[in-house]
């Protein structure tokens, strides 16, 4: 008996190492899902939209689909999507945005779509700063932008606003750490020393002045809505915080959040 324990725990030890070095060695194809190869924006309808391609630091292209602010000193938007898809499948937001004369900088993540590279925390946040920049090099005062962050993108969003001005912050389901979610996830794997991208914007948001909204649903199975009230509680600047009953992670992408970021935007920033 004594023997066959032994063997037992050596047996069940081992299975337990294996899974822990799967999924250190898989992380990020469990935490990026992108679609490769982007349509232009005239197969969604857009006809004015032009393609943009970013040159990074580090080396990558980046593409994003840019529209004018009209008027010109009207805000503009620095959309930072989330971890799945591409931007063609925000094309929705993108115009619903668009049609109020806001500006858009909608900016493919790399790996995705028709961006090179494969996505990183480091990397993303290195192509979050490069569309920034492409926007002040465009003229557009720094107080005139707003970052939206959706989900996944919340993080770099949440960075980018700590590190450079902007006048305001919108984010759809954001996560105190993605490395918060994962230790959830799996409560017996020690993720926080496994876990390459942390995404710890609980660390970064009392940096940010910028007014912020978010929007996050209580029944959000993705990104727990704890979350989004922690970190609106950690948060030193003026914080407008919506609860959705019921309404599950789809609160991202929807046209009621839409609605409300673009009334937030014009309260804050005006036309």
């Amino acid at each position: 008996m004594r023997r066959f324990l032994k063997s037992l725990i050596f047996t069940l030890g081992a299975l337990y190492l294996l899974a822990c070095l799967a999924l250190f060695a898989f992380q990020r194809e469990l935490m990026y899902f992108p679609t490769k190869g982007t349509p232009p924006p005239s197969s969604q309808g857009f006809f004015g939209v032009q393609v943009i391609s970013l040159d990074t630091p580090d080396g990558e292209t980046l593409e994003m689909w840019w529209s004018d602010p009209s008027p010109a000193t009207a805000p503009t938007i620095l959309y930072l999507h989330g971890n799945a898809g591409d931007i063609a499948l925000r094309a929705s937001r993108f115009a619903d945005f668009t049609d109020q004369g806001f500006g858009m900088a909608l900016l493919s993540w790399r790996g995705f779509g028709n961006s090179t590279g494969s996505p990183s925390e480091a990397g993303l946040l290195t192509d979050a700063q490069t569309a920034y920049d492409w926007l002040l090099a465009q003229g557009i005062a720094p107080g005139r932008i707003a970052v939206l962050g959706e989900s996944l993108g919340s993080g770099p969003a949440i960075r980018l606003a700590a590190e450079n001005e902007v006048g305001a912050v919108l984010l759809g389901a954001p996560y105190t750490a993605t490395v918060d979610l994962a230790a959830e996830l799996y409560p017996l794997v020690p993720v926080r020393l496994l876990m390459r991208d942390q995404f710890k914007s609980r660390d970064h948001i009392a940096q940010v002045t910028a007014p912020i909204h978010i929007r996050h649903g209580t029944a959000d199975a993705v990104i727990p809505h704890a979350h989004g009230e922690a970190l609106a509680a950690l948060a030193t600047a003026p914080v407008t915080f919506e609860s959705v009953p019921g309404a599950g992670h789809e609160v991202t992408i929807d046209i009621v959040t839409t609605q409300q970021e673009i009334a937030f935007l014009r309260q804050t920033l005006g036309n």
